[in-house]
């Protein structure tokens, strides 16, 4: 369903954009998931997962086409938040996973079967100075793990949001402090590197923007910070929090607003060209994009029928996420070196 509608703007300027609507997939009725469910990630076969499995807070489970455990971190004061799949340099496909409480980052290997669990957990990074982390972006040609945080005040400073990236071997790194940050994400040519930035003044929420960075992928830098969007410029809706963010193969931004059952898709010039308005979900806390054509946007959060659940609603779009996009880029072998004899330089044969 598609409707058309026109946003009067701060200023002098008007804004038109597109309506969409999302239907429900897993319902208060039949979730296994939490209120708190959030931390959405697609695997190569088009599975999406999300955390606060079974309503704890140290399990995510798979979202679809079954209900089931993924993953239980170790310790019980444990709170496991995003999730994202990669293909590492073997070919094999692993997970990560963000514990906010404990400041780590887990990575799950030997995979059990394509839509199977990890034979194996461990420690990937980790440091007491980061402030959770909350969400995590990945950079698959170098391996990063991007790192959002906060710590929630009534009044925000900077210092109340951070960005930390993880090098291939595990190795923590603060980039930047900020106002209080949680969306995070990289675009599909890995060149920006997208961050939610938000306000508290008095315990009331005064503003929502995004940030955009210039990012080196393979050295972990990023730089030219610069607003993307301003959502108290853009709708008046700087009140209401951002939350995940991915992109698609086009570049294209999803960004949830969490407290208004929406999505805002952004180009990648930073125009507001649509929402996907929820069907069952009005505190829309993570995205990713699933399906066996990589897709279907599923998007999660508090059930609006039953805030003791978690529900899952999904919207058909035209285009693959790239998450989805970049796990199906299978790991290929160089090519051996040219033969050699006889003191003249061969070909390679056939």
């Amino acid at each position: 369903m598609k409707v058309s509608f026109i946003f009067a703007l701060l200023g002098t300027s008007v804004l038109a954009a597109n309506e969409f609507q999302a239907t429900s997939l897993l319902t208060a009725a039949d979730t296994k998931f939490g209120p708190a469910i959030e931390g959405v990630g697609v695997d190569k076969a088009g599975n999406i997962y999300a955390t606060n499995f079974d309503s704890e807070l140290t399990k995510a489970g798979k979202v679809t086409s079954s209900q089931n455990q993924l993953f239980q971190a170790p310790d019980a004061e444990a709170y496991v938040n995003g999730i994202r799949f990669n293909i590492n340099s073997a070919g094999a496909e692993e997970a990560y996973i963000v514990d906010a409480a404990l400041h780590r980052v887990y990575r799950l290997t030997d995979r059990q079967g394509a839509d199977g669990a990890f034979a194996n957990s461990g420690i990937f990074c980790q440091d007491e100075k980061m402030l959770q982390p909350n969400d995590l972006a990945i950079a698959p040609s170098s391996g990063r793990i991007f790192l959002s945080g906060m710590n929630y005040t009534s009044d925000t400073v900077v210092g109340n949001g951070d960005l930390w990236t993880c090098d291939s071997s595990g190795t923590a790194t603060r980039l930047g402090q900020f106002h209080r940050t949680n969306g995070i994400e990289v675009s599909p040519d890995e060149k920006t590197l997208y961050l939610s930035e938000s306000e508290n003044k008095g315990g009331a929420v005064v503003a929502n923007r995004i940030l955009a960075f210039d990012l080196d992928a393979a050295a972990g830098t990023v730089s030219n910070q610069r607003v993307f969007a301003d959502f108290g410029k853009l709708d008046n809706t700087e009140a209401t929090d951002i939350d995940g963010m991915r992109t698609d193969v086009s570049g294209n931004l999803y960004v949830t607003r969490n407290g208004i059952g929406k999505v805002a898709v952004f180009a990648p010039s930073g125009e507001l060209t649509s929402y996907i308005s929820l069907a069952s979900i009005d505190f829309v806390a993570s995205i990713d994009f699933g399906g066996a054509d990589g897709k279907k946007l599923h998007m999660v959060g508090k059930c609006k029928d039953d805030d003791t659940k978690g529900c899952v609603d999904v919207y058909n779009g035209d285009v693959a996420g790239r998450a989805f996009s970049d796990l199906q880029k299978s790991t290929t072998p160089p090519p051996p070196p040219p033969a050699t004899g006889c003191g003249k330089t061969g070909r390679a044969r056939k």
